[in-house]
């Protein structure tokens, strides 16, 4: 199973972001497969990023919550979450890779990803080299449908 990142659903819903076309095309053909992962935590940092007003004049907090219904709305979307025997591989990640301050969040994310059977996290960001067991791949540079 697949998993996304918040950096390409921001890209995907921001028409002015030079990436947009690359992450609409990305996460349109990736809505459509059978079962992908929306980790619940992505859920948030997306609301949160497209609803901040330090970042847009103009927030759309409507806008935010229609995408995301929109994405749970397909048939193979995935809710992933910290389960209560998240903590064994949260520590692990957390003790390898040695985050520190807000790096920790993506410790977070690959735990749940890891935990929920995901195969491969699809972001734009380089942070997640740390964490070798989670294979990590960058679809604005490398996607094939």
């Amino acid at each position: 199973m697949i998993a996304v990142d918040t950096n390409l659903l921001v890209y995907a819903s921001d028409e002015r972001a030079p990436e947009h076309a690359r992450a609409a095309t990305v996460l349109g053909w990736l809505v459509t497969q059978p079962a992908w992962g929306l980790p619940w935590i992505v859920v948030g940092e997306f609301y949160a990023v497209v609803t901040d007003p330090r970042r847009w004049r103009r927030p759309r907090p409507e806008q935010a919550l229609e995408a995301i219904d929109a994405w749970l709305g397909t048939r193979g979307a995935q809710l992933l979450g910290e389960g209560p025997a998240q903590w064994p591989t949260l520590r692990s990640l957390l003790e390898s890779g040695r985050p520190l301050g807000r790096a920790v969040h993506d410790a977070r994310l690959a735990a749940v990803c890891l935990a929920g059977g995901v195969t491969e996290l699809w972001t734009a960001d380089h942070d997640f080299g740390r964490y070798p067991a989670l294979r990590v791949r960058n679809p604005l540079v490398d996607f094939e449908a």
